[in-house]
């Protein structure tokens, strides 16, 4: 008898707990919004002000690259008072308060998921301006890899499947099944999407490791690369033309982290030698130490008239996708 009490003891204690934790969790709406579309929450008054220029300066940041200026993101702004609701579930969202102690913070998920909620406050405008401006390239940062997620779950959802690329160069790459196989040619692969007004692309290889001194200039090297490439694989509509470097305009490198691996990030322009087809590119060399190689990605955009900034940004969702088998 003594046994029975105690089972019924810690059957009502489990459920008890259990009923406990369903009371407590959270419910969290899926987060909506259009891609790269900020919620800025801000009194009218300071949007119309130096708060709010400064909010603009560091939200439409020009992206490098494109052949014409196109911000970083969009923004829609709306006063504290009508912050609730729908309102509330933009993946991406800055609030500006002021009258609180100075700070800055992050938060994840705090009104859907997945979200990040960037909140800037300050006793003055002054104080708000200043952070919102040391702040800029960490507010940057948080917004783009949460929409380059957001993007990487949409190619998730309908993922080209039916390709050679981890069986002939190793690795794994993500990227949606309206792409096609444009070209392959031993560890060489053209990867491309029809848009409305032209195509999206890129390309994936692999070079040595030695093809590149990493003392001597970087940007010489990746265009002198990738316009040898560009003369072998990708030709233009005239005999002789091909996809090269424009050298109108000065590149942009970078270095950063691909799959936990270094790798310098080139950005410009693309043009067909001898005809008016252009475009943006970018162009990573990921450093596989272990297979002794730089696995090569470029995407670049033909899309004449039109922006551009989202089909880059589709292009670098999908190289950020990039694993590499061990």
């Amino acid at each position: 008898m003594k046994k029975v009490a105690i089972l019924i003891l810690l059957v009502c204690t489990i459920l008890s707990c259990k009923e406990g934790s369903s009371k407590n969790q959270r419910l969290v709406p899926q987060s909506s919004g259009n891609l790269y579309n900020v919620n800025v929450v801000i009194d009218n008054d300071l949007w119309k002000g130096r708060v709010g220029d400064q909010v603009r300066e560091v939200l439409t940041t020009v992206v490098p690259g494109l052949p014409q200026a196109e911000p970083m993101f969009d923004i829609n702004q709306m006063p504290p008072q009508v912050f609730s609701g729908f309102a509330t579930q933009n993946r991406i969202v800055l609030k500006i308060e002021k009258g609180e102690d100075e700070g800055f913070k992050v938060v994840s998920d705090a009104f859907a998921r997945p979200q990040k909620l960037v909140v800037v406050s300050g006793k003055d405008n002054n104080q708000i301006i200043k952070l919102l401006s040391a702040n800029k390239d960490k507010i940057l940062e948080t917004f783009k890899n949460q929409e380059i997620e957001a993007r990487q779950k949409l190619t998730s959802n309908s993922p080209h499947v039916n390709n050679n690329i981890e069986k002939v160069l190793g690795l794994k790459l993500q990227f949606p099944s309206a792409y096609r196989v444009a070209r392959e040619d031993g560890n060489f692969f053209w990867i491309r999407k029809n848009l409305t007004t032209g195509t999206n692309n890129f390309m994936i290889y692999q070079i040595p490791l030695t093809a590149i001194d990493k003392e001597g200039d970087i940007i010489e090297q990746v265009i002198r690369i990738r316009d040898s490439v560009g003369q072998k694989y990708v030709p233009g509509p005239t005999d002789g033309s091909y996809m090269m470097t424009e050298e109108a305009y000065t590149p942009f490198l970078y270095n950063t982290i691909i799959d936990n691996k270094p790798a310098y990030e080139v950005r410009s322009t693309w043009e067909i030698k001898d005809s008016y087809n252009a475009g943006p590119f970018l162009n990573y060399m990921v450093e596989d130490k272990i297979n002794n190689r730089y696995v090569v990605i470029e995407g670049f955009t033909f899309a004449p008239s039109v922006s551009k900034r989202d089909y880059v940004l589709e292009l670098e969702s999908i190289i950020k996708s990039l694993e590499i088998n061990k």
